[in-house]
């Protein structure tokens, strides 16, 4: 019995030493270096810091797809486009180019009645529309503002063509006047006037002689009678003498006054019992000054003794002349 107990100690022993001398081999051949794979189970930091890592990177791949397909399409957008080629004239184009001879220039178009262009805003037909009379393109500013006022005041007036009879008798935009306060009280004959004429005499009208014929006759007028309006005379149509304001257009004479009522005033001389026309008379004469720098009536000469004369003559001395 002892006998197979010190046996099986000593192939204990044996086994044992066998063991130890095989691993003592084994690592003076180098295999003891070789270690065992091991399983990265790691701690939660590490798994943390690795699940992030991943995230960022998939978020940089997304966001990069995203940019390819912005790029992409404009990229392939402008590499479909194709450039246009600048024109450019053939090699034969430009040697006959080259080889042609200067050509002349040709005339200037003759522009008449027949062929004028009606673009520039003057009426057909007109060869110098700066010469017409009722052109506004030919007025100066004073002349369009004269007529506007005119129309204001209610006169009836047309324009005429230019006159000019050489020398100081011309208009170079008469007005023919037939009417005032808006043809109420009508101008028998019609009159030539320039329009500063014609605008005094208005306001001379309206201001002053229907006034004055309301208060004395209580009428109003009807009709004024005019001895002379443009012509191309001396003054008082003496030889010798300086051209009279008619030949302007600057002056007008009044020989009679017709009221509604059908009484005529005439401008003469009254006699002594008529106080009515000689106060009328008297008045419009005076007050007319402040309208006309000349005013002349009966009993200046023989030759206004029967009318009225009023212009608008302009003097070096700036004398107005009320007799």
């Amino acid at each position: 019995m002892s006998f197979a107990l010190s046996s099986a100690r000593r192939l204990r022993r044996m086994s044992t030493i066998m063991v130890l001398c095989s691993c003592t081999a084994l690592n003076a051949c180098g295999m003891g270096d070789v270690r065992r794979p091991m399983a990265d189970v790691g701690s939660s930091t590490d798994t943390a810091v690795a699940e992030q890592s991943l995230a960022s990177e998939e978020n940089q791949q997304v966001a990069t797809e995203d940019t390819q397909r912005l790029v992409v399409p404009e990229s392939e957008q402008m590499a479909s486009e194709e450039l246009q080629p600048l024109s450019t004239p053939d090699d034969q184009q430009i040697a006959n180019q080259d080889t042609q001879l200067p050509s002349t220039p040709e005339p200037d178009p003759v522009i008449n009645e027949e062929n004028q262009d009606d673009s520039h805003g003057y009426p057909g037909g007109i060869s110098d529309p700066i010469a017409r009379g009722e052109n506004l393109y030919a007025m100066s500013s004073s002349e369009v503002a004269c007529r506007t006022q005119l129309k204001r005041l209610g006169v009836v007036f047309q324009e005429r063509e230019p006159i000019n009879d050489g020398g100081v008798c011309r208009i170079d935009h008469p007005l023919r006047v037939s009417g005032f306060s808006s043809g109420r009280i009508k101008l028998k004959p019609s009159a030539t006037l320039n329009c500063q004429m014609t605008l005094a005499f208005a306001r001379w009208v309206k201001g002053d002689l229907s006034p004055s014929t309301r208060l004395r006759y209580l009428s109003g007028i009807n009709t004024i009678h005019q001895a002379s309006s443009y012509s191309c005379r001396t003054m008082s149509n003496q030889r010798g003498r300086s051209m009279s304001e008619h030949s302007k257009g600057n002056a007008l004479d009044i020989a009679k006054i017709t009221l509604n009522n059908g009484r005529d005033i005439k401008v003469q001389k009254p006699g002594f019992f008529a106080f009515r026309q000689r106060g009328l008379l008297n008045s419009v004469r005076s007050d007319a000054c402040d309208y006309f720098t000349t005013v002349l009536g009966p009993g200046y000469d023989r030759f206004h003794r029967d009318h009225f004369h009023f212009d608008l003559m302009q003097r070096r001395t700036g004398r107005r002349a009320c007799r």
